[in-house]
């Protein structure tokens, strides 16, 4: 009679069954998994600084290098999910790229419907855009379509940190190599959570040039922290959503680029706009159109049941459900 095969998880990885009949991830597993996100994060920020420069960051030279490292810490970042799996003995049905999202399967539904979404919330500013652009629409689509444009954008160094470098590295970094690691630990409701905490503390990193430089009062680099770290926490919980739900990189770095597009709505301008009421709607109806799609925009069975990274969890999550 054939041997059978030992199906017991490893010791580090085996988790119980509490009174509620929740699944709880041992100990020595959390702070792994915590341990390696933390040493992620601290790798791509201290990445920035391993140039000396006394110039500001908007720089085209010190774009330019912070360019060359973070490309080689996010590069290498997958070796830090490889490591974390070796040393866990996790057991993953899906390959590792899958895990970070990088896979063909709904890969078009996953392009489109996040970015949709997204471009919902935001209706109020863009219909503010859309009043105060001096071009007509026409002029817009044929901006679009002018292969000059798109040469003068991408010979832009702060237009390709902010649209392309950076919404690709961060959500390499913080949300597809982050995620599958506190998944299995916390379980996909809490992570999504907890991972926009590393996210959000990475961009205190902007506090020390402010005060380098003394681009302000230590009280308004203070308070425009907290508002970037809440600003940034939110975001990345709502990518991190996004990954999970769909199970997909390529959503949450296109979210990301276009809310690095569009920045933190101006609220106080619209409340000052000359079609207030109109503009006003416009903010209303976004929230409350997003909030009416934002599971059905994310349905897990439009992009391959179940996600890649929803089977690593014990625990049954409605996140991971259709």
């Amino acid at each position: 009679m054939a041997e059978e095969e030992d199906l017991s998880p490893n010791l580090l990885t085996q988790g119980i069954i509490n009174g509620n009949g929740d699944f709880v991830a041992p100990e020595g597993l959390c702070w792994v998994s915590v341990l390696s996100c933390l040493l992620l994060a601290c790798s791509y920020v201290g990445s920035l600084y391993v140039w000396r420069s006394d110039l500001p960051r908007d720089h085209p030279t010190v774009i330019k290098r912070r360019f060359t490292s973070v490309l080689i810490v996010s590069g290498l970042s997958p070796l830090f999910v490889w490591a974390w799996r070796e040393f866990t003995s996790v057991r993953t049905g899906p390959s590792l790229l899958a895990l970070m999202g990088i896979r063909f399967e709904g890969l078009i539904p996953a392009i489109i419907l996040p970015l949709v979404l997204t471009m919902v919330l935001f209706l109020g500013p863009l219909m503010q855009l859309a009043m105060d652009c001096p071009w007509s629409f026409m002029d817009g689509i044929r901006v679009a379509f002018d292969p000059w444009f798109w040469m003068l954008c991408f010979s832009d160094m702060r237009w390709l940190r902010n649209q392309v470098v950076a919404p690709l590295t961060e959500e390499l970094v913080f949300r597809a190599c982050m995620l599958p690691m506190l998944v299995p630990c916390a379980g996909p409701s809490i992570a999504i959570f907890t991972c926009p905490l590393f996210f959000g503390v990475a961009h205190f990193h902007h506090v020390i040039e402010l005060l380098r430089f003394r681009q302000g009062t230590l009280s308004g680099i203070f308070l425009s922290a907290v508002f970037q770290f809440s600003y940034t926490a939110v975001f990345g919980a709502y990518t991190a959503f996004i990954f999970i739900r769909t199970g997909h990189l390529m959503g949450p770095v296109l979210c990301h680029s276009f809310c690095n597009y569009m920045g933190f709505p101006a609220i106080s301008t619209a409340l000052e706009h000359p079609q207030r009421l109109t503009v006003l709607s416009s903010y209303l109806l976004g929230v409350i159109l997003f909030l009416l799609f934002l599971f059905p925009f994310t349905d897990p069975s439009y992009y391959g049941l179940p996600t890649p990274v929803c089977t690593l969890t014990s625990s049954p999550s409605s996140l991971c459900l259709s």
